[in-house]
């Protein structure tokens, strides 16, 4: 091969492998892509035998549509029109530093931006999160109360099919919520005052991404969280505050997590087992919500039995 040619050939080369990164751009996944296919798997495999079996046989379409809503954000779609990634994207988090008690209070998502209007910050800077993880829940229990009640067994396959994707994408928002990152101002390093000499913002290699996606996909294994969802799957008896706690649960963490990268960054080569294991409690938190959710929309779904229909008083007779 000639000089020109080899130079050619290495010039090809290049332009492929820059193309192959603007098809799947780096820091548009939460948790990224292996964090939401083992978080969607674990909750999956810990699910009740008395879940429905169409259910229970969907552990790898339950894993493998875990990180959807991160591929609806692709930049090669978004380049040629936003509105799709500017619709979604503050679904994926919420910086509960900026959200008044009052917001959280809120009836539904609506609400919410209609307090946040009050405040100094645009309710899609801020994020939806928690809304949306209530409304996909929701969304669930809707159809398994249609399952329980359709005779028609091909209504009740397609039926099946929108519980299992709907579920699916459930699962993300799930996963989003137990990544401290997704529940702050400080998604991708600290900002603002820092007397701690936490991990601070940067324009390159951020912290949100050396510890979702580098991190997870070099370190974390199915086996890794497994053995942390503890306990039966719980029926969630207000399913709503139960998903507010979760993310406060979560934003409690974001301090701890900013500690173990200011010992030790996240990353590829990281050797500490405390970062292993706060990571793996993270992703197993998640998962075990999101069964809890799954299950919580099954048990809760059944229809109330119907009221007796009351017999006419009749006078007695002469």
């Amino acid at each position: 091969m000639t000089h020109l040619n080899r130079h050619l050939c290495l010039s090809f080369c290049l332009l492929l492998a820059v193309g192959a990164w603007l098809v799947h751009p780096l820091g548009v996944k939460g948790w990224g892509e292996q964090g939401h296919l083992l978080g969607g798997r674990a909750a999956a495999m810990k699910l009740p035998v008395k879940m429905p079996l169409f259910f229970r046989l969907a552990v790898n379409q339950l894993s493998y549509l875990n990180p959807e809503p991160d591929r609806w954000r692709a930049r090669t779609e978004s380049d040629l029109d936003p509105a799709l990634n500017a619709a979604t994207a503050p679904d994926h988090f919420i910086d509960l530093e900026w959200v008044p008690e009052a917001a959280l209070n809120a009836p539904d998502r609506f609400g919410f931006i209609a307090e946040m209007v009050k405040t100094e910050h645009k309710p899609n800077e801020v994020g939806f999160v928690p809304f949306r993880m209530l409304e996909l829940f929701q969304r669930v229990r809707v159809e398994f109360r249609l399952w329980r009640a359709e005779k028609d067994l091909a209504k009740k396959r397609w039926i099946e099919q929108r519980i299992i994707n709907d579920a699916g994408i459930l699962g993300h928002y799930v996963l989003d919520g137990s990544n401290p990152h997704h529940t702050t101002i400080h998604h991708n390093g600290w900002i603002g005052d820092n007397p701690k000499g936490y991990t601070a913002v940067t324009r390159e290699r951020g912290f949100h991404g050396r510890f979702e996606s580098e991190y997870v996909r070099t370190h974390m294994q199915l086996k890794d969280i497994l053995p942390l969802i503890i306990g039966p799957a719980r029926v969630l008896e207000k399913p709503r505050q139960e998903i507010w706690a979760y993310v406060r649960a979560s934003h409690a963490k974001v301090e701890e997590l900013y500690e173990l990268d200011k010992r030790e960054q996240f990353g590829e080569m990281t050797a500490s087992l405390e970062h292993k294991r706060f990571t793996a409690e993270r992703l197993a938190a998640g998962a075990q919500m999101l069964r809890d959710l799954w299950w919580t929309a099954w048990m809760t779904s059944e229809l109330p039995p119907p009221t007796p229909t009351p017999t006419p008083h009749k006078p007695p007779s002469k």
